[in-house]
Formats: structure tokens, C-alpha cells, sequence
């Protein structure tokens, strides 16, 4: 199973060991500082904004079209932000680092 590092605004990390689901739906699991997740993962509010670190951007890929619509539309993003509903942990994602986003 994959392993994730969620790095919170307030500068927490929280380790999550056999990650299974989507980034956000882990991020909720455990109460991760920072991921509301109010569309519930349907790609429509941009509230579990994370930043990759940018040794797992090829990993984890682009955005869509319509993450990265979401993505303009918010104030503080860069090339390495993503929604986490969009990114699905696998064993090649074993050890994804990703910054939580401040609201």
C-alpha cells in the first residue's frame, strides 16, 4: 500500500501508511487541517486544494480541463497546484509529499 505526507497550513505533517482513495477522501478520513472536500469530490468548489511537490509532478499528473478552471479561479495557486479529489493514491504515488493549501 501507498504512503502520503499531507504538510498543513500551520506547518503539521500527517503521515497517512496504506493510503487507499482519492487525496481527498484521506485528507477527510483523518481529519487533515486545511481539506474541506464540500463537493464531496465531484470537481466543483477547488476547497481540497493542494500543492505537489514538484519531485512528484510527473507522477501525479496535470490537471483536467475542469480542475485546472477550478484552479484559476482560486487566489493563491502555482504550476504544482491540484484538486486532491483528482489525484487517486497508487503504489506508484508510495511516498506523494503534498502542501494543504491555506483557505
Amino acid at each position: 500500500m501507498a504512503k502520503v505526507t499531507y504538510i498543513t497550513p500551520s506547518g503539521n505533517e500527517v503521515v497517512v501508511e496504506d493510503a487507499i482513495g482519492n487525496l481527498m477522501e484521506i485528507a477527510r478520513e483523518y481529519d487533515v487541517e486545511g481539506i474541506e472536500g464540500a463537493c464531496s469530490g465531484c470537481c466543483s468548489c477547488a476547497t481540497c486544494h493542494v500543492r505537489v511537490k514538484p519531485e512528484w509532478l510527473d507522477k501525479t499528473g496535470k490537471a483536467t480541463e475542469a480542475e485546472q478552471d477550478l484552479i484559476d479561479l482560486e487566489s493563491d495557486t502555482d504550476e504544482r497546484s491540484r484538486l486532491s479529489c483528482q489525484i487517486e493514491m497508487s503504489d506508484e504515488l508510495d511516498g506523494l509529499v503534498v502542501e494543504v493549501a491555506p483557505f
